[in-house]
């Protein structure tokens, strides 16, 4: 069974998603992909994992770092499993791009070298937003780019962390300012 708790961000609604194991989603209201692993028969229940999961989200929109990750159970592919993992090692307040994680995965495997886009799309659909860090990833050139709850969510969280900015821009033709989209 399935379990939801809506959660109020300074950056908008979020729905938590948990089963007995652990969380298995966290999503913008209105997100892509919003709610796609959300076992239809769900129930609408405050749990012990999700208030666990409530209290990190707490901790990290004062600006602070967790220093404890609610048990997590991200329901995906071996490779999106994989690239997920690579996610958690990102430090807090610190970036990566998705370059480096096919490189570092290319590694682990011993490959010459594997596809930056095929990593970006397990990022990109990464069900856990925030906990598992995707927002922490960014283009080679420093765009922001790839961000399932929105670029200028992305900015905001990578601001929070206090990450310097001055190098990450949006992506072209895209504006972090609402009045001009």
């Amino acid at each position: 069974m399935m379990y939801t708790l809506h959660y109020d961000s300074p950056l908008g609604g979020i729905l938590l998603a948990a089963d007995e194991v652990g969380l298995t989603g966290l999503w913008f209201d209105g997100e892509k992909y919003f709610a796609d692993t959300l076992d239809p028969e769900h129930k609408a229940q405050e749990m012990p994992l999700l208030r666990e999961a409530k209290r990190w989200l707490d901790v990290y929109f004062r600006g602070q770092e967790p220093d404890f990750t609610p048990p997590l159970h991200p329901i995906g592919s071996p490779f999106r499993q994989e690239v997920w993992a690579l996610l958690l090692q990102i430090p807090y307040g610190q970036t990566t791009t998705y370059g480096t994680l096919a490189k570092h995965l290319a590694a682990m495997h011993g490959l010459p070298r594997m596809s930056a886009q095929a990593v970006g799309g397990a990022v990109g659909h990464n069900e856990i937003s925030i906990i598992i860090p995707c927002h922490r990833v960014v283009g080679t050139n420093g765009s922001l780019t790839g961000y399932a709850g929105g670029i200028d969510k992305k900015a905001k969280l990578l601001t929070l962390e206090k990450i310097r900015m001055e190098h990450l821009f949006p992506p072209t033709n895209y504006s972090l300012t609402p009045s001009t989209r």
